[in-house]
């Protein structure tokens, strides 16, 4: 793994390793074959993590070089099941949506071979009558392309999303959120996991990197994933999981509903609702929204207004599933 962050001007073999990956993954970078990070690489990249739900910073960090290392490879390029580290790339994308829209519940199109695409690949199979070894390989490929004109236009993981919400019935008293960010939000999120336990819901505040936060809400059994994070810009940017394919109902729901419940603090520009694949969104199996805020002065000045909408926000978005 190379030394990252990779900036514009760095220099070295794993400079080259980048632009080779790119241009393997569709991104050719304008360049003949360099050591260097020229601005062809940095323009590379920024189409590259637009396409891929990423800020588009024309910076090489951790998240994106894992990404376009799985960008390499293509459904049928290797055999694909159940290990661990869990297998992720773009093949594996590219068999949940596949699997989703001919009905076999993959889970997300998250790009993560778990134990659900282990199962839908074994249905599949079944019903596909080849032999049943949770193997996606060769067999399972042919088959999957022959049945492509079959496959409706969604998937079942976003019917399921759906009908999950949908056993919200009593709101807040049956929600169990938890509440992702970083020390500086800390006090925002105890305050807002606090309110909703007065009601009698079930939250939790976590720490670590966002992975590790995607993990313990998911062993806490969230219904939903809150991200909050202060910005030195002034900003209000609210982002949902969203592939080809597949976008998170119910964080697109509350990423809209967030932003038009924040005051108009004085500098705030006009919210937005964004569809990304950062590592929260991705990771968890709830719904997850990541809101940025800022300048963090301002955000700091008006902890109670903030507290308020959120729950405001939270509570509204429960009372408008459908």
């Amino acid at each position: 793994m190379p030394p990252l962050p990779l900036d514009p001007g760095a220099t070295g073999p794993e400079v080259a390793e980048l632009q080779r990956r790119l241009r393997a993954a569709g991104y050719p970078t304008g360049e003949d074959p360099a050591a260097e990070l020229l601005a062809g690489t940095t323009a590379a990249l920024q189409r590259f993590q637009a396409d891929h739900g990423m800020p588009g910073t024309g910076i090489c960090d951790q998240v994106t070089w894992d990404r376009v290392v799985e960008a390499e490879f293509q459904l049928g390029d290797r055999l694909l099941c159940l290990v661990s580290p869990m297998t992720r790339g773009k093949d594996v994308s590219e068999l949940q949506l596949r699997l989703g829209s001919l009905g076999f519940d993959a889970g997300r199109v998250d790009g993560i071979f778990g134990p659900s695409t282990q199962l839908a690949v074994r249905d599949f199979q079944r019903n596909a009558g080849l032999v049943a070894d949770d193997v996606c390989g060769p067999e399972t490929v042919q088959a999957l392309q022959r049945l492509e004109g079959r496959a409706g236009r969604s998937t079942v993981a976003g019917v399921r999303e759906r009908e999950r919400l949908r056993q919200l019935k009593d709101g807040l008293i049956e929600l169990r959120l938890a509440v992702a960010g970083s020390p500086e939000t800390r006090s925002l999120a105890r305050a807002l996991a606090d309110k909703v336990e007065s009601v009698g819901g079930a939250a939790v505040v976590l720490d670590g990197s966002w992975e590790d936060q995607a993990d313990e809400a998911n062993r806490f059994g969230a219904d939903l994933v809150l991200g909050l994070v202060l910005g030195t810009a002034a900003t209000v940017q609210a982002t949902y999981f969203e592939v080809p394919g597949f976008v998170s109902y119910g964080g697109q729901q509350l990423a809209e509903r967030l932003v038009d419940e924040l005051p108009r603090l004085p500098g705030w520009p006009a919210g937005t609702a964004t569809g990304m694949q950062v590592p929260l969104l991705r990771e968890t199996r709830a719904p997850a929204v990541l809101l940025e805020m800022g300048p963090v002065d301002l955000v700091a000045g008006a902890p109670d207004q903030l507290v308020a909408a959120l729950y405001q926000a939270v509570d509204g978005w429960i009372a408008a599933l459908d």
